[in-house]
């Protein structure tokens, strides 16, 4: 029994041994410059059934297979500079190199994609469920009939339920390709319309050429496909035009209050939207220096700093300049925009003209698949924070005092400041307020755009296009405008483009203001009255 052991050990040492050997035999034949020879290896390295074979076909897809320069030898390279290197045949550890003393195979696409499909077959019997899946998808992709017999047998042992639908997907697109009975190749077709996506798209176009009921059924699942698509786009920019909506009505939002109550034609108020921003990038600098861990929270404390900053130097604004420059508009634009000036070369001169960067945290980044729609979570995230703003704006106008003599201001100055409101101290804090809330969208717009001392500018004239279509000093007005813009904006850009799209939206609120100079919700106020 003993000796019977010891010849089966042998038998299998002596197999393992003429399969490295085999390897190693077709591995050296990968060192030409003929696509054509390389191809004809990678066939015959698959065909040893070694164990490296998947290793090999990994490095040579990674850029990692290499050739020592010093005797020709196929390894398989790890690090940069000084790099680790093993035989590519046997997995022996063959210390370092350096770059130099290494030369690379090239391959094309045709190598790439065939080295991918005897990876798919390989990991097709993976223990991996995440392995077996990649491998179906990989093979769904590449069409290859070279792994049709791998695939069934592969499927007729699967159990997943998440990794058997795609094998029997991936089965699909080779069965439509293959010379398969036609009532096969018509169920397949169905199967790869169901799968739907970009990939089904491709294979179905491939197959729809000719003029037999296979090709016509593909057109005619190909033709539904595009509908599909179609229709997926749509609803894509409609999220991408709430997305921006969402952005306008942060940048807007504390222009409409200004506005509304004061009259204030504001030009410094992107520099508050700038300021906020740059809180932003304070407060994580000073994070990643002192406190790396609070990095994820680093938004939750710039919040309430930027809008306290920004507020205050609202404030002053009002109490120092624009309280004496009432019922003069001109005059009014003239000093704000002077101001902003100002403000964008403080920026400079104290954080220097380059962009600055700003992280996002863990919280917000990655995105979310919805069907075919990809939602990028700091968009998601901007979404619910405008919306979180503007419902605390509400409760703020309706359920407070201060809201109460905002509105009070707005509609009748004259009868609220007899009535006993200080109307000097409400103005005061309306700006604070107004410059407060761009100060928070600032920190906002920090996650989706470069914090540079132009930032304010890209939004102050959407801002303004956005309170005057919606109308002056009101807050629902500012988000029907700034929604209706955003989406409007994205479904014209892929017919006219991001510049022709803006002027097209600005024509159509020139003349819309000509029949409603008032806005979409007028409402009464010194500026409307005068």
């Amino acid at each position: 029994m003993r000796l019977w052991i010891a010849f089966m050990l042998a038998m299998v040492l002596l197999a393992a041994r003429g399969h490295a050997a085999e390897l190693a035999t077709e591995i050296k034949a990968l060192d030409t410059s003929n696509f054509a020879q390389k191809e004809n290896a990678i066939a015959a390295i698959a065909s040893t059934g070694d164990a490296r074979v998947a290793a090999v076909m990994t490095a040579l897809n990674d850029g990692t297979l290499l050739i020592r320069k010093s005797d020709r030898l196929i390894v398989i390279a790890e690090g940069k500079g000084t790099i680790r290197i093993e035989n590519a045949a046997t997995g022996e550890a063959l210390g370092q190199a350096a770059e130099a003393d290494l030369d690379k195979i090239a391959i094309n696409n045709k190598i790439r994609r065939q080295s991918k499909v005897i990876l798919g077959n390989l990991t097709l019997f993976s223990e991996d469920p995440a392995v077996r899946l990649k491998a179906a998808d990989d093979i769904f992709r590449s069409r290859d009939l070279s792994a049709l017999q791998p695939l069934k047998d592969a499927l007729a042992n699967e159990q997943d339920p998440r990794v058997k639908p795609a094998l029997e997907q991936a089965l699909a697109a080779l069965t439509m390709m293959s010379d398969a009975p036609e009532a096969e190749r018509l169920a397949a077709i169905l199967a790869v319309k169901a799968r739907g996506g970009q990939d089904a798209m491709s294979l179905l176009a491939s197959a729809a050429q000719g003029s037999d009921a296979v090709a016509r059924a593909a057109a005619e699942a190909l033709a539904a496909l595009e509908q599909t698509r179609s229709l997926w786009e749509s609803m894509q920019n409609a999220v991408y035009g709430l997305s921006l909506g969402s952005v306008l009505l942060l940048a807007a939002i504390g222009l409409a209050i200004t506005f509304g109550v004061m009259g204030i034609i504001n030009m410094a108020h992107g520099e508050m939207v700038m300021i906020g921003a740059y809180v932003t990038f304070v407060v994580q600098d000073v994070i990643r220096s002192s406190a790396p861990s609070l990095f994820d929270y680093s938004l939750f404390i710039a919040i309430p700093l930027a809008f306290l900053l920004t507020a205050l130097i609202g404030v002053a604004i009002e109490r120092s300049i624009i309280r004496f420059l009432y019922g003069r508009p001109l005059e009014t634009l003239l000093a704000t925009w002077g101001l902003s000036l100002i403000l964008q070369q403080g920026i400079r001169t104290i954080f220097g003209p380059t962009n600055r960067e700003v992280g996002t945290p863990s919280w917000m980044s990655g995105s979310i698949t919805l069907g075919e729609i990809t939602l990028t979570a700091n968009r998601l995230a901007i979404v619910v924070f405008a919306a979180l703003i503007f419902a605390a704006l509400l409760l703020l106008l309706r359920h407070t005092r201060f809201g109460l003599e905002m509105r009070a201001v707005t509609q009748n100055r004259q009868m609220a400041s007899a009535m006993g409101i200080h109307t000097a101290r409400v103005d005061a804090l309306t700006f604070g307020l107004g410059s407060g809330i761009a100060g928070i969208a600032g920190v906002a717009l920090s996650q989706i755009d470069n914090v540079s001392p132009n930032l304010g500018q890209s939004y102050i004239i959407d801002s303004f296009m956005v309170v005057v279509f919606g109308g002056v000093g009101n807050l629902w007005g500012t988000l029907v405008a700034a929604m209706t813009l955003g989406i409007a904006n994205k479904f014209l850009e892929p017919f006219a483009g991001a510049v022709l799209g803006k002027i097209l939206v600005l024509v159509f609120i020139i003349l819309f203001i000509q029949k409603r100079p008032r806005g979409l919700f007028a409402l009464k106020g010194r500026a409307v009255e005068a």
